[in-house]
């Protein structure tokens, strides 16, 4: 595990409904305060000293006890202050007060906010100072003695490892937390990103279906409309348009089956969506007809066994030869359109699309439709190529079946 380190680790603390870190220190320091100045207090009916001394004792312990607030903010510069008020104040002062404590929890803090190094120095440096000014002392005069030495230098060690295993666990915990607020955004992109793919493939599912049917039905109205300009006979314009809206009647009903059909996967888990046949190459022999009803003779070639599909490889392929035609019609200015599909890959299945149009004009940059059909492919892991050909424009596809449910 990676732990952080520098002058903020201290504060990976997990965040609850807590005090503040502020009310906190405000709390501790008036704690230790209270206990400083009531344990001098009690010893103060024991002992006398010069009123200097005294004045100076009570201020140190003011220093020591109000530098405990800052702990947190420069641990390693508290506990050196409370080791020096201690210092000045042991020699000085008569009163065995328990001033010590101040540096203790300066020690312990210094470890828990990641100065460890720091900690374990100051310890070493109390221990070294507090045994060299005992071994100056003559045998009668130590305050100290060896036990009571050996216990100093336990008790310095438990403050330094618990405050070093308390750094650990708010390192832990904050890790914890950052890697729970990574895994939080992770999965809000990824559903951002989800909503976001729905959205294009509904956008793309629609651009087909209304695409193509309005094309037709435009191509049908206008190509009635071109034969009535003409003055015709009563009863051939009555059958011209009889056909034409017939045609229009199929195709807008088609279209609003899809529409339906696309637009289901909007509706709320609770609602019942409208059940229809979903499309796919079986559906061809209707687009095709649809096509025809424009004016342009469309051939379907099926090359090896005809075998099912997995169903997004099947409603790919469909929408490419869709897209394809409703390019014939609107752009081709052809005559003839021949869809092949080739099963003859055991692994893919391949649809080409030829017209013996006009084509496209040289250096022109694809047009949205071939794009669209293009992505398709791609999705699949599989290949879209468009261009102009000897006898017009053709449109080949290359979709994988492996590995698609």
């Amino acid at each position: 595990m990676s732990l952080p380190s520098g002058p903020h680790a201290g504060a990976l603390r997990p965040r609850g409904g807590g005090l503040s870190a502020r009310t906190a220190d405000i709390g501790v320091t008036a704690a230790v305060t209270l206990l400083v100045v009531v344990w001098t207090l009690l010893t103060m009916q024991y002992a006398s000293e010069p009123l200097n001394r005294t004045v100076t004792g009570w201020a140190l312990i003011a220093v020591g006890c109000g530098a405990l607030y800052f702990r947190r903010r420069a641990p390693v510069a508290v506990a050196v202050v409370t080791l020096a008020v201690c210092v000045v104040y042991y020699p000085l002062s008569v009163y065995d007060g328990p001033l010590m404590v101040t540096f203790a929890l300066a020690l312990y803090t210094a470890a828990a906010e990641g100065r460890f190094t720091a900690a374990v120095a100051l310890g070493v440096v109390t221990l070294i100072a507090v045994g060299f000014g005992e071994a100056r002392q003559h045998d009668g005069n130590r305050q100290i003695d060896d036990m009571s030495l050996f216990m100093l230098a336990g008790w310095l060690v438990s403050l330094v490892a618990v405050g070093r295993a308390q750094w650990t666990r708010s390192a832990y915990l904050g890790e914890v937390e950052q890697r729970a607020l990574a895994a939080e955004r992770e999965q809000e992109a990824r559903a951002e990103q989800s909503a976001t793919e729905e959205r294009l493939r509904i956008a793309r599912e629609l651009h087909d279906v209304l695409g193509h049917s309005i094309s037709l039905i435009n191509v049908q109205s206008g190509a009635v409309l071109h034969k009535l300009s003409k003055n015709p006979e009563p009863a051939a314009a009555l059958s011209a348009a009889e056909e034409a809206l017939a045609a229009i009647k199929a195709t807008s009903k088609d279209a609003l089956r899809e529409l339906r059909s696309t637009l289901g996967a909007l509706r709320k888990p609770d609602e019942t969506a409208t059940t229809s046949p979903t499309s796919g190459l079986d559906r061809l022999d209707e687009l095709l007809a649809r096509a025809r009803s424009t004016g342009i003779e469309v051939r379907l070639r099926t090359e090896g066994e005809r075998r099912p599909l997995p169903p997004p490889v099947d409603l790919a392929a469909y929408r490419i030869v869709q897209e394809s035609l409703t390019n014939v019609t609107r752009h081709a200015r052809a005559t003839g359109a021949v869809v092949t599909v080739d099963y003859t890959d055991e692994r893919a299945v391949r649809v080409r699309i030829d017209d013996d149009g006009e084509g496209a004009p040289e250096g022109s940059p694809a047009g949205s439709g071939i794009r669209g059909m293009a992505e398709r492919a791609r999705a699949f892991g599989g290949e879209l190529t468009a261009r102009n050909t000897a006898e017009g424009f053709g449109v080949s596809a290359r979709l994988p079946i492996e590995g698609t449910e």
